[in-house]
């Protein structure tokens, strides 16, 4: 019985083991799963991004005035953000996305959204 006990206790540590693996793995890749993209000076920096499919991406204003996120083909489109408010979207399919502030068209940016 001493045996067979001590493979249940083993097993049930090898479990817990890598079940805490998984879950460290997770939280790795959710992490990295978010972007940032700052609104500042009539500037999108970086003024361009290359995510993988999945990424969410977070602009966030930190000028003085109103900005907008607009995606050219309309696939995402924020509402005015004043200073420090932010816009959020998460991208699902791989393509580029040209995007610029529709209150000051000359405002652009991309994102690139790899398979």
């Amino acid at each position: 019985m001493g045996m067979v006990a001590t493979r249940r206790t083993f097993v049930a540590a090898g479990l817990g083991l890598a079940f805490g693996a998984v879950l460290a793995l997770s939280v790795v890749r959710a992490e990295g799963t978010a972007k940032e993209v700052t609104i500042d000076n009539f500037t999108f920096t970086p003024a361009e991004l290359s995510v993988p499919v999945g990424t969410t991406v977070t602009w966030i204003n930190r000028d003085d005035i109103p900005h907008t996120v607009i995606a050219k083909d309309k696939s995402f489109r924020s509402k005015a953000l004043d200073t420090d408010d932010r816009y959020s979207f998460t991208f699902a399919t791989a393509g580029t996305y040209d995007y610029f502030c529709g209150l000051h068209p000359h405002m652009t940016g991309k994102i690139v959204v790899t398979p």
